[in-house]
């Protein structure tokens, strides 16, 4: 049997597996360290090559369509926690995933359908596309999105997407809410841990709700009410200032650069337009020095420019270019506990293996990029696994290990599968 055949045999099987079947590899590669020719002048490669771990999701035992990562990850209380969805609709399902550093071992903590128990032939959906958050009550919160926006109609009794929590003390995952803008979908969302304020941006469905277009949302998740929503919301994120409370987006298309809004929940009302500009597709915690770093979408001519957002005086600074090589799309973006070194991997939508599939990351004190590895080739070669983009990464925090959940090639065209890679960044490439 050829290497060809046999790889494309692999690829047409699942649940998915390595090349040599191990569910669980970890590499150190001096070609961890050897850029594209697509690689841009003046950035910088590691010296020090990392040790990366390597593994498939579980539970992926039937072809989705595909197999997926769209929402943000999280790192809480020792351990990384990730979400992976099946895409499928209208019988979608989604997971999310517990991932212990120390024992090197994914859980399956949530199991969407059977948390939702709805009737069969109604809506479920196939995706988490918001990020994961941790509450003071010691509970995730996140949004479920659906597969095909075909199938958010009255034909499939959809009424709106939910709000979710799990329970980490209990192992008890429950619906918080649904819908709380009518007949939309919950693509994103950031949760206010201190003030257990969930905030929401919305989609509407093909069935339409009573507002169409991207909405807000702030929802109060220990009083279960709704403390505001209106239009012109954020189409895939926001800046969340934990220091004051407030939550700032940029209103229209995800690509656009535009003028921040900000709802402040100590006064309510209707957001209010503030002069500050700048790119919005991916965000950072806020550091302690008051500062989110935010990365523009990039592509169609734009650069996926870094911008820094200060919480107390609401000005933004213009950082510098994100990119690395010929892939612009930044969909998740992180910062070390410091707030000085910011991680990213461009391509988030495909392509990401055009450049080396990069790891990257952005001092913000001397303004420069640093490629800690080039997860491609090598991955591919050695285990029949393209990374091809992410949506999802999470640093752990000492700033020393990034967990990164990619969408992976194994034959073909696109993506059929998910995997998880875990970056053991050498101390040297922090100091």
């Amino acid at each position: 049997m050829s290497a060809a055949f046999a790889l494309l045999l692999a690829a047409q099987t699942f649940p998915p597996v390595l090349t040599g079947g191990k569910e669980f590899v970890t590499d150190t590669s001096e070609a961890f360290l050897k850029p594209t020719a697509t690689f841009k002048p003046g950035v910088e490669i590691a010296k020090e090559a990392p040790t990366v771990d390597f593994l498939l999701f579980p539970g992926q035992d039937y072809a989705g369509k595909p197999w997926s990562n769209w929402g943000d990850a999280l790192f809480a209380k020792g351990k990384f926690y990730l979400s992976i969805g099946d895409h499928l609709a209208p019988a979608g399902n989604a997971f999310v995933y517990e991932y212990d550093p120390a024992t090197k071992a994914l859980r399956k903590i949530v199991d969407l359908q059977k948390v939702l128990n709805l009737p069969e032939g109604h809506y479920a959906p196939g995706k988490i596309h918001s990020r994961l958050d941790l509450g003071s009550d010691g509970c995730l919160y996140f949004s479920t999105h659906r597969g095909s926006t075909r199938v958010t109609t009255d034909q499939y009794h959809y009424k709106g997407d939910w709000i979710v929590r799990h329970d980490l003390a209990s192992g008890k995952s429950e619906a918080v809410t649904c819908g709380p803008v009518p007949k939309h979908c919950i693509p994103t969302s950031v949760l206010d841990p201190e003030r257990m304020i969930f905030y929401g941006g919305t989609a509407a469905g093909s069935g339409g709700g009573d507002d169409d277009g991207v909405q807000f949302f702030a929802w109060d998740v220990k009083a279960g009410k709704l403390l505001h929503s209106c239009p012109g919301g954020p189409p895939r994120a926001m800046i969340l200032a934990k220091s004051t409370g407030r939550v700032y987006w940029t209103p229209g298309k995800a690509d656009m650069v535009g003028s921040l809004l900000r709802w402040d929940p100590a006064k309510g009302g209707e957001p209010v337009k503030i002069a500050a500009e700048l790119g919005l597709r991916a965000a950072t915690a806020e550091t302690p020095q008051g500062i989110v770093y935010t990365v523009a979408k990039g592509g169609k001519g734009t650069s996926a420019t870094i911008y820094a957002f200060n919480t107390k005086t609401e000005e933004v600074e213009i950082l510098g270019d994100a990119a690395v090589g010929s892939q612009a799309y930044i969909t998740t973006i992180d910062v070390d506990p410091t707030g000085r070194y910011l991680y990213y991997m461009p391509g988030a939508h495909g392509g990401s293996e055009l450049d080396g599939t990069p790891i990257v990351q952005f001092d913000v004190k001397t303004r420069k990029r640093k490629v800690i590895a080039f997860l491609h080739p090598f991955i591919r070669g050695k285990y029949g696994c393209t990374p091809v983009g992410t949506f999802g990464a999470a640093l752990d925090d000492k700033g020393e290990t990034l967990a990164v959940v990619w969408n992976v090639n194994r034959s073909g065209r696109a993506w059929d599968c998910t995997a998880l890679s875990v970056i053991h960044i050498p101390a040297a490439e922090r100091p």
